[in-house]
């Protein structure tokens, strides 16, 4: 532990040159003006100041309801659906003497309905709580006096707290950094929560706090002034009051609540911002409550039958006034209604006010058109498709022991609607890992492997796919196709396992994986379950250099503030050996240098520097003797380049010791320097000292999403339009510092490029292009003047890449895509700076990957990888979509089908408002006898399998008219058998569960029917004994019964089958190649493909395979 301070403040030579000294900048002068009065008063978080501040507590809440809000929400939730609305309002007017059946048969299935899908919404969001609950009772150690720190759950800290957080841990809020276990108060942060990079950042405290320890927190005290709680993760503008003096804060010393502390032991921090005010909640949104847009849909249907029941509701009133006004004539035709002696609902002198209470009841009656038991049904249905996609084996990753997880089964149908996807690109579509895959060395090229890339482009050639020449199949039985170590998926013998000293040129290898070994910041950890080094490197393509370096014989496994320990092979003894190599330098990557350079002195003495960088840089600065390998690394470095791979050129020189003093000079001056030209000398400086370098070779690694895309530019042949504000006016103008005049001329730039690539593409005719923007041009593009002309050069464009966007903007573009296609747009992301895109978007996809559960918890399905989604959108979107829309259209069916029953009875009974049904067969028609085999359709039916997705009157025994109660129960017989058989016909995929439902559900109406017949005349009312006494024994009842479904279901099976076998939509065409057997043979099946492409698929993939089709080819042949 230390103790006291230091008289002068050291940094590391392993550290980013970017620490250095704090200056005020234009911005700390508007401390205490709007925007910036926030003021913490540190380690007194319970003081009298502090107190009247009453800033918000670290309590955080992602739940959509709260026990208070949960019923008037959930009910307003349900109710807004219009025909829940409905069956309420006839469920209390069931209560008065104008319904025609029982309150309790009306309110009874209302009851259910409504309840089970408020306890399915409870569940759901019952289990976002749980989550919220660990993460507010995650432990950190908070000061409480005296020196003395003690574990207290994240929920109960204050702003003005002085915690301590210990390696792995994450930040409970918004911290200020105020030391560390590192000696110049640096520490390691992985922001992958926040920012989805899994690189680590180096924070810095400032010098006055850097060498406190628990000792001294017990006397410190210090105010912070700082701007107030905003959603930019990458600004803060701020100072520190200690001792008397006036220290400014920057993004240095900010830590982010949810990023997490490594390679560091412990630090001290100051609570700045806590709970909603921080900054990663602050880029989030609440939760919004998601529609599909088949339920959409499906409430204008209802709409529609609405009108259809008011129509047919208004004409049998109008039809009863006037016959009942007849009734005055005294023909007394309804003798058995007692005009004469009637109340108001058929009394004659009062025709219209009877006329207007028929409509009242006509309503209710007719209400059997609307399906009150569709909402649930499909509230079930969904819930069981949720299930499947949960348990699908095939979306199961086993290395995490993670499933695919429906978080919400709203969307399922969605899936398969889905038009636009936007995806967070770099660790989604690369799982956050980098692989050393090939290298060029002394001109030779080493590693054997196809990309994915390399995969398409064979695939679209049709040649076979190949590896280093060989087939797949050729390859030795004991070499392996993938090594087991993480960010390494090498393989040439010729340089495994020792066999680099026996090439030609060993002394350039040797260099080429001493300086993967040494030119890099890297910190090695020892694994203390295995005992194996492992590495945290600032990005993942770093890590998997050094470890490419160690599976090669070259293991970096100590770093020292001033020496880096390889262990590699003594091409004399033959033996592995330790080596030192004082570390005098780290000249950092950055995206302008596009390079980084180490200056070592070796054993020997020898002053090296080790360079690695893009080739756009790196060829450039090559000495004339250092050329001898040039053209055959360009050619490999090209070959890489188009497999999506993405390269780097190394190369090195040896320093005097004259020319190194000079620069170290220079260069420790640049980097002290206290300017706002700063980072301009420290460029000019190593400009001076990175030249003349000799050529070793260059590295492959799997290209993040915006190369990969370049990559597949190139292989499609798409044009690329860039959008960017790195123009020599503009960075001259951020240089003079006019805001301004920088937002101004900015906003110009970005309207004139807009208008550029529209010019382009409309000139261009066919010819596909790909869109590149970067986050600062994004700004300005989603200004509300040009987001419109952004969108229509966005949708012109075959693909569109957005670069270093903030999490708002990500939100935004998502919006804005959503609002201005209006049409289904999927989002897919891992981290926390993702939560905005996928709450904004209509679905929204959370990988549950190395990134924490931010993005999963705020997702409405969650996968372990993004290959999933495939599977995710093509098989079950495909069913859930098809089986949800079918079961809705047969709800319809049915009910209609039912309710034409009642108004036809209606019409032969002049209207009289007596329903042809008993009450219990009204109210258990939908709940029964006819949902089930919807259900079973809903949830099982295929029309395609998961592998082709991936490629009026009756009469009784003497001829007379049937009593109304024999009536009825033959029409509901028939209804059934009908609607159920029905349902047979239209199934593509049988299990024994839809045989179960469909038969059983009309076996079930016997049933029922017998066992209600048997009850009491009391109880069974009109349905006493009808079928044992009056049904059964009359075999013109089963004519009729056959008859009837028959005749009813005779034109939809003759239309089926003549569509079928003449006119077959696409996924009929597949179900022929299956049923002919053709599935093997590829030019019926790509034919069928090609036909199935829609005329308005957007991308260059569809218009280049529409080109190649095999169809085309035929015509061509015959010509």
């Amino acid at each position: 532990m230390r103790t006291g301070r230091k008289k002068r403040f050291k940094f590391s030579n392993i550290y980013s040159f970017k620490c250095g000294k704090g200056l005020f900048k234009d911005d700390h002068s508007q401390i205490g003006g709007p925007g910036f009065s926030r003021v913490v008063y540190c380690n007194e978080p319970d003081g009298l100041d502090a107190s009247l501040r009453n800033y918000s507590t670290n309590y955080v809440r992602t739940t959509k309801y709260t026990a208070a809000t949960f019923l008037p929400k959930s009910l307003f939730e349900q109710f807004r659906r219009v025909a829940n609305f409905y069956f309420l309002v006839t469920g209390i007017l069931s209560f008065t003497s104008l319904a025609p059946y029982s309150a309790v048969s009306a309110i009874v299935p209302l009851i259910v309905v409504i309840g089970a899908t408020m306890a399915k919404e409870g569940i759901e969001d019952w289990r976002r709580k749980q989550q919220d609950i660990e993460v507010n009772n995650r432990k950190v150690k908070v000061h409480e006096g005296g020196g003395k720190f003690k574990q207290t759950e994240w929920k109960n800290l204050k702003v003005g707290h002085i915690v301590k957080v210990e390696k792995d841990e994450f930040f409970p809020a918004d911290l200020v950094l105020l030391s560390s276990s590192y000696e110049d108060a640096v520490c390691y942060v992985e922001t992958m929560n926040l920012d989805g990079e899994t690189n680590l950042k180096l924070k810095q405290a400032l010098e006055v706090t850097s060498s406190l320890n628990e000792e001294d927190i017990k006397n410190f005290w210090a105010v912070v002034k700082c701007e107030d709680p905003n959603a930019n993760l990458y600004s803060f503008v701020g100072s520190m009051e200690f001792e008397g003096q006036q220290h400014p804060l920057s993004p240095q010393q900010l830590l982010l609540r949810d990023s997490k502390l490594r390679n560091t032991d412990h630090i001290y921090g100051a609570v700045i911002f806590t709970g909603h005010d921080t900054k990663v909640i602050q880029n989030s949104t609440k939760p919004p409550s998601k529609r599909s847009k088949v339920e959409k849909k499906m409430d204008q249907i209802v709409y529609l039958l609405f009108g259809v029941l008011f129509l047919i509701a208004f004409f049998g009133s109008v039809y009863f006034g006037i016959v009942t006004k007849d009734d005055l004539d005294g023909q007394q035709k309804r003798w058995y209604l007692r005009p004469d002696d009637a109340d108001i609902f058929f009394d004659s002198e009062r025709a219209p006010i009877a006329a207007i209470y028929h409509f009242l009841t006509a309503l209710l009656l007719y209400s059997y058109l609307i399906p009150i038991s569709l909402y649930v049904s499909i509230e079930i249905v969904k819930v069981l498709q949720s299930i499947f996609i949960n348990q699908d084996v095939h979306m199961y990753y086993e290395e995490a022991d993670k499933p695919a997880h429906a978080r919400t089964s709203n969307l399922n149908e969605e899936l398969g609607q889905v038009d636009t996807i936007l995806s967070d690109k770099t660790g989604t579509l690369t799982c956050n890992s980098m692989e050393f895959t090939k290298c060029s060395v002394a001109g030779t090229a080493y590693g054997s492997g196809v990309t994915e890339v390399e995969k398409a482009v064979a695939k679209r050639k049709g040649a076979p796919l190949t590896e280093n020449g060989k087939d797949d199949n050729e390859r030795p039985v004991d070499s392996p196709k993938k090594s087991s170590v993480k960010g390494f998926n090498f393989y040439d013998e010729r340089i495994m396992n020792g066999n680099w000293v026996n090439e030609p040129r060993s002394d350039v290898i040797q260099k080429f994986f001493r300086l993967l070994a040494i030119c890099h910041t890297a910190i090695p950890d020892i694994d203390e379950n295995t005992g194996k080094v492992v590495y945290e490197a600032e990005s993942p393509d770093e890590a998997a250099f050094v470890i490419a370096a160690r599976e090669l014989g070259f293991e970096f496994f100590k770093r020292t503030q001033k020496n880096v320990y390889v262990k590699e092979l003594n091409l004399v003894s033959g033996k592995r050996v330790e080596r030192s190599f004082e570390l005098l330098n780290v000249l950092e990557f950055n995206s302008s240098r596009k390079r980084m350079s180490v200056i070592v002195r070796d054993e020997e003495g020898k002053l090296l520097l080790l360079c690695k960088g893009a080739d756009s840089v790196m060829f450039e600065r090559l000495a004339k003797n250092g050329r001898e390998y040039e053209e055959q690394t360009r050619e490999h470095v090209n070959e890489y380049a188009d497999a999506g791979l993405r390269t780097l050129i190394l190369a090195y020189r040896e320093l005097n010791e004259d020319e190194y003093n000079v620069f170290d000079e220079k260069f420790s001056e640049a980097k002290n320097a206290v300017s706002a030209d700063r980072e301009a000398l420290i460029d000019e400086v190593t400009e001076e000292i990175e030249k003349d370098l000799i050529l070793l070779g260059a590295t492959a690694v799997p290209e993040c999403i915006d190369k990969l895309a370049q990559a597949g530019i190139k292989i499609w042949g798409m044009r690329q339009i860039t959008i960017t504000l790195d123009t020599p006016e503009i960075i001259a103008l951020e240089k003079m510092g006019e805001k301004d005049a920088i937002a101004k001329a900015s906003k110009q730039s970005v309207l004139r490029q807009i208008t550029e690539g529209k010019s382009q593409i409309a000139k261009s005719g066919s010819e596909a292009f790909a869109l590149i923007i970067d986050g600062k041009s994004l700004a300005y593009a989603l200004h509300d003047d040009i987001k419109k002309l952004f969108l229509e050069l966005s949708i012109g464009c075959a693909s569109v890449i957005c670069c270093r966007s903030s999490p708002k903007q990500k939100a935004l573009v998502t919006r804005l895509v959503k609002e201005g296609i209006k049409k289904t747009t999927l989002a897919i992301g891992d981290g926390a700076n993702d939560v905005g895109m996928l709450q904004e978007a209509d679905i929204g996809i959370g990988i549950s990957g190395v990134e924490g559960m931010q993005a999963v918890m705020s997702s409405d399905i969650a996968i372990a990888q993004f290959r999933f989604l495939e599977r995710l959108l093509l098989v079950h979107g495909h069913w859930c979509y098809r089986r949800i829309s079918s079961m809705i259209c047969y709800f319809f069916y049915k009910n209609v089908t039912f309710g034409f029953t009642l108004f036809l009875y209606e019409a032969y009974a002049s209207f009289s408002g007596q329903p042809a049904y008993n009450d219990w067969f009204l109210s258990l028609y939908n709940v029964f006898f006819t949902s089930l085999p919807v259900i079973a359709m809903g949830v099982f039916d295929q029309d395609v399998s998961a592998r082709f997705s991936l490629n009026p009157q009756a009469f009784n025994n003497d001829g007379k008219i049937a009593e109304y109660q024999i009536l009825g129960t033959t029409m509901y017989t028939c209804v059934v058998w009908v609607v159920n058989c029905q349902m047979a016909l239209a199934i593509s995929y049988f299990t024994l569960i839809q045989h179960i439902f469909i038969w059983g559900g009309i076996i079930l109406w016997y049933i029922f029917l017998l066992a209600y017949g048997a009850m009491p005349l009391k109880v069974s009312t009109t349905a006493y004994k009808v079928f044992v006494e009056s049904l059964a024994p009359t075999p013109s009842f089963y004519v009729v019964t056959v008859f009837v479904v028959i005749s009813a279901l005779v034109p939809y099976f003759v239309y089926k089958a003549v569509q079928m076998r003449f006119f077959p939509m696409y996924h009929g065409m597949i179900q022929w190649i299956r049923y002919e057997g053709r599935s093997e043979d590829p030019e019926y099946c790509n034919m069928v493909r090609q036909r199935s492409i829609r005329h308005n698929t957007v991308g260059f993939t569809a218009r280049s395979l529409a080109r190649t089709s095999p169809l085309q080819d035929g015509n061509k042949n015959q010509r």
